[in-house]
Parts: structure tokens; sequence; C-alpha cells
């Protein structure tokens, strides 16, 4: 495999990788800007931006994006993230150039058509409520809340019922003109690819593109409140969280094999004492969310009402155990965990152009796969120990849904 970058002049940044024995081409356009670069007034554009984009451009209607991917076989779609927003296409290789001109013509010359608008707001709406009646989603909206409240990287994605009945098309054109700016964009390519060729393609829509990058984000910090949903469902869904590790913190590596230790899979010490020796839960799992400048280490489980008290207190009992006594046949595991999902998700094209423009915004340079798990490799037992212990030192955000989480005294 070759990968090369090229920035253009206005600081847009395109990336490829060229694998062999694939006749398909993955491309996407990633944007460093999301929910937790919304203010208040304004939550959920982010999100709003992305749905809208496909409702009709300056010379396509809402059918003809859809016709004009699909009548070569091919997909189109997008998402948002707290930190980022992306639109991709999956096609053959030799329909690169309707990739990137489809792309192009979502992100800048979207219509914003006011009766589109108005539909659109209501599917949001529709997509909110279904996410609100599904409690092993909204659960983690709540923790979010409860580990960052009253700031953006603590608010919902999807907005509220009232911030998105407040967004209308001027704000969404500004939403674009300010955030969508050539230095907070990655065109990244993975497949069937020719790098010349797809730097001439972008350069010809991206080219003219604003320099510039979006207003900085405001930082995160950490708190450890309470959320309870008290609605009532079959069984309480609970969710711990802590502070962790930011993206570039040098614990990062450590609390990512903590995490995959204590609950990453049915071998973890969480599923195996909660769910196989006691019976508690059905389902049960840890894992991290690093940001730029902080992280959130969470735990989830799903467990009968009568039971929620004493899951709650065994799997902090048991966190405490795996800081303190984390084996090296555990460790090796988790490693061996987490350098399996990277390779994994890195033999397609879709996870190459993703793995690419993520490491390009986030540290700002293409890693390379073997630098994280030479990184990984490096953290012995005491070092996952020790992260694993800073992880559960501080305030602990709790949130359920179905039944209180209750306040209990972390194990000696």
């Amino acid at each position: 495999m070759t990968t090369r970058l090229t920035t253009l002049p206005n600081g847009l940044r395109i990336v490829s990788t060229t694998m062999s024995m694939v006749e398909t081409v993955a491309v996407g356009l990633h944007v460093d800007t999301g929910s937790r670069h919304e203010t208040a007034r304004i939550n959920g554009i982010a999100h709003l931006f992305e749905h809208m984009a496909f409702k009709g451009t300056a010379t396509r209607s809402a059918r003809a994006i859809a016709e004009a991917v699909e009548d070569v076989g091919g997909s189109l779609n997008a998402y948002t993230a707290r930190d980022m927003t992306v639109f991709h296409a999956r096609l053959l290789a030799e329909d690169l150039a309707l990739g990137i001109d489809l792309i192009a013509d979502l992100v800048r010359a979207p219509a914003f058509d006011e009766a589109e608008l108005e539909r659109e707001r209501q599917v949001v709406l529709q997509e909110l409520g279904e996410a609100r009646d599904t409690p092993d989603d909204i659960v983690f909206d709540h923790l979010q809340e409860a580990a960052f409240p009253d700031q953006p990287l603590g608010r919902s994605i999807l907005g509220s019922e009232d911030s998105i009945a407040g967004l209308d098309a001027a704000m969404l054109r500004d939403w674009l003109a300010t955030h969508y700016l050539a230095g907070s964009c990655v065109i990244s390519a993975a497949g069937k690819v020719d790098h010349d060729a797809l730097v001439a393609l972008v350069a010809a829509r991206f080219g003219d593109l604003p320099a510039g990058t979006r207003p900085l984000a405001v930082p995160g910090r950490f708190a450890g409140d309470v959320r309870h949903d008290a609605r009532k469902f079959e069984q309480a869904h609970l969710t711990l969280g802590y502070l962790a590790p930011g993206h570039d913190d040098a614990d990062h590596d450590a609390a990512l094999l903590f995490a995959t230790a204590a609950g990453g899979g049915m071998s973890s010490r969480l599923f195996q004492e909660l769910r196989e020796a006691r019976g508690l839960a059905y389902s049960i799992y840890a894992s991290t969310t690093p940001y730029a400048e902080t992280g959130l280490f969470s735990v989830y489980m799903a467990t009968a009402k009568r039971d929620a008290a004493r899951a709650i207190a065994l799997s902090e009992t048991v966190l405490a155990q795996c800081a303190a006594g984390l084996e090296p046949a555990e460790l090796s595991r988790a490693r061996a965990q987490v350098r399996a999902g990277l390779l994994m998700a890195l033999e397609g094209p879709a996870g190459q152009a993703e793995y690419l423009a993520r490491q390009l915004l986030l540290r700002g340079r293409i890693v390379p796969p073997a630098e994280v798990i030479a990184r990984l490799d490096a953290c012995n037992v005491d070092m996952v120990r020790a992260a694993g212990a800073r992880l559960l030192a501080g305030p602990v955000a709790r949130a359920s849904v179905g039944a209180a989480a209750p306040r209990v005294k972390k194990a000696a």
C-alpha cells in the first residue's frame, strides 16, 4: 500500500492510500466540527446541517442525489459526532469523480429550501424521540451530560426540541460559512485510487474553499454529576463515568488497555463477575472515548431493577480490584484485542480512509499503525494498573434509565 498527502494552497488536505487487489474506492470529506462546537442556542445544528445537505443543492434535487450514486451501484452517507462531521461515499474505482462531485455539491451548494427544512426538522424530532425511547442509547446522552454538565461537550448531538425548533436556513448558512473552512477539512480516499487524479478532482471542486479553521471549542470540564431518567422500562440501564485522558495524553494507551481488560469483552473482569459468576447483568462493558483535551471512561450495564444496587456496587469493586491487581495475562489479552481491532479495521478501503482522516484532524499527521502498536506494546502491567487507578481516583458521573444509579462508596 502507498499513502500520499497533498495540501492545497487554501490549506485543505488530501490523503490517499492505494490498495492493490480491490476494484472499489472509499472517499470522504471529514470536517473538524461537530456538536461540541455549538452554543446552547443552536444545539443540534451540526446534525441538522448534515441532514439538510442531502435535501437538495443548487444543481440536484434530493432524489437526483440518491439516483446519481445508486445508478452506478454506489452509496453516499454522512454522520455527525461531537468532534467531527463526515460525508462519505463508496464506489467502483471508475466512479471516483462522481463521488467527489456529489460530496462537493452537498457541502458547497446546499439549497436549504424552507419547505424541505421544515420537513427535515420533523424527521430530526422523530429521530430524537426514537433515541429517547431506546434506553440503552439515551442513557449515554444522560451520562455525557452528567460528566460535562452545562457545556457543549455534554449536550446531545441531536439537540433538543427547543433548539431544533429555533434553527433556520440563515443559521445553517452561517454554520457552513464559519465551520466548513479549508483548514478544518480533510478529503481522504482509499482503495483503487490514483493520488494525482484525486488531487486534480478535489482541487477543481474545493480549491476555492475559503482558507482558515473553525472557531475553537470550549474545553471540556469533567464533573461527577448524576442524571436519572425515571421512565419505566423492562430493565434498569446504568452507567458510570470517569475522567479519562485525551487523544494525546501520555496515559491514553494505558487507559485504553485498562478499559479493555476491565470490560472490553466476554473474558473481561466485569463480564465474568457480573454476568457469568453472579447473573446480575445481561449486558455489561467498559470503553473509553477520548477527545482533544479530555476523555470519558464509561461502564454500562443492563440489569433487573431489583439487582441495580448490587450491580453498581460490584462493578465498582471489580474496577478497583482490576486497577490493583491486573494480571499479565489479562494485559496480553487486552493488547491483542486492541491490536486486532485496529488492523482488522484497516483491511478495507472505508476503514483506511477513516483512519487517515482522523489521524490528520486529531494529530496533524498520519500515525503509522505500527507506531500505535509499539505504544501499546510499551505499556506494562504497572503502567496499566496505575492508569486504572488514576481513572478511578476522581469524581464519578452516574446516569440511569429505569432505576436510579445509587451513590456507592468505592471498594478499598
